[in-house]
């Protein structure tokens, strides 16, 4: 599909799921401007709309209307409208259609599906236009409407509301595609990485079942006690992480942390990982020296954020010390050596604020940890 400067993309069923994901995204790109087609607009206004627009990316659809002559009405006809638009214009303008891996069952929504998908092809064999058909299978991410159609939005809204959910067959397994993949795809094809009649599949593609779905939710859920996360930095607990987090109601966008405080200041835990060590942060008053110990494997890095602070070390092989001092000026990571004693004394005015990052979450039963002065 041919590039051009500010692309005009019609795109229908703006306010569905994947609908408000891709004007959202398109919005951000200076190379695109979108024309909308929502529901109560009429297939009527179809034509003029297609004669404004440079590309077309039909979302709109029926999954569970009232009456099953809507699966026809919704779409068939909405897509039969568009390509008669299209071939009217006198323009090769690129389509885009998203069907639904259910075309290959027999059922209703199944059937429009395919029926619709059948109308994209007779455009493509009559004007050779470039045509896209994804045959998705269940979509996810944030803005689906739970209790609706997607398992993965109503596991997710119920769980974060603390709601029951309901698993019929625990070892049923869902195919599933995020839904951002899925706008950066038609984001792709919009600039011209697709030619003629292209069945396209969105990658990558998850299989989980109901059972490991309901169960990884919930590990999300009681990370905020456990404060160790699970490995959401890639792939799809990544995208499952993101998508859970969206369903939060507003009450439940902070909570609290454990806060241990004695006479020096306090320490704070605010979060673990399964095997890259936890996040904390201490403070310490003006005069209080924290620490004294030393450590045989164990690593640390501080941070200070707030004060003056004197890294004290002592190796415990040679005798040999050695004394930093830091403040927040210039942000600067003190690190702890395996057997090195060490303390950090605030040797400021004010509060000594300092972040922790240590390698490994504590272990009361085997802490690594040996008292020891500097």
């Amino acid at each position: 599909m041919p590039q051009t400067n500010n692309m005009k993309v019609l795109v229908t069923g703006p306010n569905g799921f994947i609908g408000k994901n891709l004007v959202l995204r398109i919005g951000e790109v200076d190379e695109f401007s979108v024309i909308l087609f929502t529901r109560d607009m009429g297939i009527s206004s179809l034509s003029s709309l297609v004669d404004a627009a440079d590309a077309v990316v039909h979302l709109a659809g029926e999954n569970r209307p009232e009456n099953i002559d809507d699966f026809v009405i919704g779409n068939v006809g909405v897509t039969e409208a568009i390509c008669a638009a299209v071939r009217d214009s006198g323009r090769k303008i690129p389509v885009i259609f998203t069907s639904s891996s259910q075309a290959l069952l027999e059922n209703s929504y199944g059937s429009s599906k395919l029926e619709a998908e059948i109308v994209i092809e007779k455009l493509y064999a009559d004007i050779s236009t470039n045509c896209v058909i994804y045959r998705l299978p269940g979509v996810f991410g944030k803005w689906c409407r739970p209790n609706y159609n997607s398992v993965v939005a109503t596991y997710c809204h119920n769980l974060a509301r603390d709601l029951p959910i309901r698993i019929d067959n625990p070892n049923a397994i869902l195919t599933l595609v995020y839904v951002d993949d899925v706008i950066e795809d038609i984001i792709s094809v919009l600039r011209g990485e697709s030619k003629g009649l292209d069945r396209r599949d969105i990658t990558p593609t998850y299989s989980i079942t109901l059972e490991e779905l309901s169960a990884q939710i919930e590990r999300f859920k009681v990370s905020r006690e456990t404060l160790v996360s699970e490995e959401v930095g890639t792939g799809f607990v990544r995208a499952l992480y993101s998508t859970y987090v969206s369903y939060l109601p507003l009450n439940k966008f902070t909570y609290q942390l454990p806060c241990y405080a004695d006479e020096r200041g306090v320490f704070v835990e605010m979060l673990k990982t399964q095997n890259s060590g936890q996040f904390s942060f201490f403070t310490a008053h003006p005069g209080v020296t924290r620490g004294g110990h030393y450590h045989h494997s164990k690593t640390e890095k501080f941070l200070v954020l707030n004060g003056t602070a004197r890294f004290g070390f002592r190796s415990l092989n040679t005798g040999e010390t050695f004394e930093v001092i830091v403040d927040q000026s210039v942000p600067t990571v003190v690190e702890t050596i395996p057997g090195w004693a060490h303390d950090i004394k605030n040797i400021g005015s004010t509060d000594l604020v300092v972040m922790l990052w240590v390698n490994e979450i504590f272990d009361p039963l085997s802490p690594d940890t040996i008292t020891s002065k500097v």
